[in-house]
């Protein structure tokens, strides 16, 4: 006599639906396939080459980025000023490495602030659909049909010059792309077999949401970080070489460049080793950007998922 399957019940917590991500060793897989990715490994020497050095420049430079040496202005390039002096006397790499913790300090912050935002309102919208995705999908809408610069201006009208409204303009020009790309990738992962059986478990939407879903679609977010920082830079650069960012005597690349057109011919240098600079941090997190993209894809990395 043939006896009935005896039925397991699991809880929410102990289930472990087909598709979820394996969290463990996930970043350190990312980490290392990055450093030995070609183009990944010369992205992070970029940045990280800025990055350390605005952390350690009180150990690099001279001097502070306001020191005024009086007879010295408009230096040329030496052992003692790598970058030559300013029009006050100033030493430029001492102003570059201390802009550097303005630019991509408030360009991280922004970001990240501007990346929690996105994704909550994008897979809230892709999970829940109906009027809640059509009410936010209107509103990024509405964010995407300004120009990031033109929000710029006006939020730093609105709350004035200077690191806090550079912030928010960049916090408030990233929400749109990654609420899009969390709202695109959880409109897929919802239709997922484990979506389906989290919800047979009796597990409620919020961690279904943050358990299963949000795990999924994180490696498209980690490429749009990437991208998203690179343009922070950019646009605090931009906002600055306007004069509506970061206030003198403040070091920031974009015044540094808007005052360096000035002494173009007579100091070229002053010019070339800011735009390098910047240029440099642009490219790393570009080339950054594309090398997770080569990593994260799940036709080419499927052992990543």
């Amino acid at each position: 006599m043939k006896t009935a399957p005896t039925a397991i019940t699991l809880h929410p917590a102990e289930a472990q639906p087909i598709g979820r991500v394996r969290t463990h060793g996930f970043w350190r897989t990312t980490a290392t396939r990055l450093v030995r990715h070609p183009t990944g490994v010369i992205g992070v020497i970029l940045v990280g080459l800025v990055v350390l050095g605005a952390i350690f420049a009180p150990l690099i430079v001279p001097a502070g980025p306001l020191v005024q040496v009086p007879g010295q202005e408009l230096g040329a390039l030496s052992l003692h000023h790598p970058f030559g002096t300013d029009e006050f006397g100033r030493d430029i790499l001492s102003r570059v490495l201390y802009g550097a913790r303005i630019s991509v300090g408030v360009g991280l912050l922004a970001v990240v602030t501007g990346a929690i935002v996105g994704v909550v309102f994008g897979v809230i919208a892709g999970y829940l659909g109906g009027p809640v995705d059509a009410i936010v999908t209107r509103i990024l809408d509405v964010l995407l049909a300004f120009p990031p610069i033109l929000m710029g201006i006006a939020i730093t009208v609105v709350f004035g010059a200077g690191a806090k409204g550079v912030g928010i303009a960049i916090g408030v020009a990233s929400i749109p792309d990654f609420a899009r790309i969390a709202r695109a990738s959880t409109l897929t992962e919802r239709e997922r077999e484990y979506v389906a059986a989290a919800k047979a478990l009796g597990a409620p939407p919020g961690r279904i949401m943050g358990r299963h879903v949000l795990p999924n679609i994180v490696p498209p977010l980690l490429v749009q970080l990437s991208v998203a920082l690179s343009f922070a830079v950019l646009l605090e650069s931009g906002l600055s070489f306007l004069g509506i960012g970061v206030q003198p005597p403040n070091p920031s690349w974009g015044s540094m460049l808007q005052v360096a057109r000035t002494y173009l011919y007579q100091v070229p240098s002053y010019a070339i080793t800011v735009g390098l600079t910047l240029a440099m941090v642009l490219i790393g997190f570009n080339f950054i950007a594309d090398a997770l993209r080569d990593i994260l894809d799940p036709r080419l990395n499927r052992e990543l998922r």
